[in-house]
Order: structure tokens, then C-alpha cells, then sequence
């Protein structure tokens, strides 16, 4: 018979928290170029820009919830100035990771504490390296543990993520 206590990292056994639904995920990237980061991501991952709500927009600055310069176009669209997110595809549902890149106003000092794995399915390293680096990455150094190797890279705007 299996315990209901999970072992904790101080080695004393806890009671297990059982939930009822599985949670979704959002990762919140602070960016000083939100839209373009997203685009940048968005192409990146294989992913979409979520769309914009253009009416609804409209509408919450009409009804004086929100202020015109709370907006920006980009690429033409209507869009919130602060924030734009990517999904793993048009159709993902609001259970699917989402990650939304939202205005901050300093550049990243030091070394991320989270960062994602990009993993490349089978693709070449070196030509998705290639690839990355003439959309605006940067390869930062090349790594390895038994048979797994990867290349630590970092985004436009400094942002480190693994392929591999």
C-alpha cells in the first residue's frame, strides 16, 4: 500500500495536497519591446500571437475603463500598449501555456533564475543556432551532461533559453 506522505526536502513526510483539476500554466516575461518580443517568440516557438480584441478595446476606453493611451497599434491592429502574449496555436484553449510578455522599464541585469528548454524535435543545433542568431539572438555558450548537449542562447532582449 503506498503512503499519503510525500517526502519533502528536509526528509520529514507531509501530508500529500490532492486537487481537483489540473491547473494551466501562464509564464509573465517582463520586456521592454512587449509586441515585438512576442513576435519574436511567437516565430520562435512555432507558436501564435494571441489575437487582438479590437471592438473590445475600443469599447473599454468609450466606457472609461481604459484610456487611448493605454493602446498602440502593431502591424496595424488595435492592441493593449502593455502586454501581448503567444499560445501554442490559434486554436489553444484556455487551459494550454500561454506566455505573456508584459512592459517593464529596466533590461535584465544578471543571470535569469527561470528560463525555458526549447526543445528541437530532431532539428539541427547548429542551423536552428544559426537561425535564432540572424533573427536577433545571441549564443551565449554550449553545454553538455552524459549524452544530452544543448546551446544556451538568449533572446533580443537578453532573455537566456536552451535548445537542445
Amino acid at each position: 500500500m503506498g503512503s499519503n506522505r510525500a517526502p519533502v526536502l528536509d526528509g520529514r513526510a507531509r501530508p500529500r495536497q490532492t486537487f481537483s483539476m489540473a491547473y494551466s500554466l501562464q509564464i509573465v516575461v517582463d520586456a521592454l519591446k512587449p509586441h515585438e518580443l512576442a513576435d519574436w517568440w511567437a516565430e520562435t516557438l512555432g507558436w501564435a500571437v494571441e489575437a487582438s480584441d479590437e471592438a473590445f478595446i475600443r469599447s473599454m476606453v468609450d466606457q472609461g475603463f481604459a484610456s487611448a493611451d493605454q493602446t498602440m497599434r502593431h502591424h496595424g491592429v488595435l492592441v493593449w500598449k502593455d502586454g501581448q502574449a503567444v499560445t501554442a496555436g490559434p486554436d489553444a484553449g484556455s487551459g494550454q501555456p500561454r506566455i505573456l510578455f508584459q512592459s517593464g522599464d529596466a533590461k535584465r541585469a544578471g543571470k535569469n533564475r527561470v528560463h525555458w528548454d526549447v526543445r528541437l524535435g530532431g532539428e539541427d543545433k547548429a542551423s536552428v543556432r544559426a537561425s535564432l542568431e540572424a533573427r536577433g539572438a545571441t549564443f551565449l555558450w554550449e553545454a553538455s551532461q552524459g549524452p544530452h548537449a544543448w546551446f544556451t542562447m538568449a533572446d533580443p532582449e537578453g532573455n537566456e533559453f536552451c535548445i537542445s
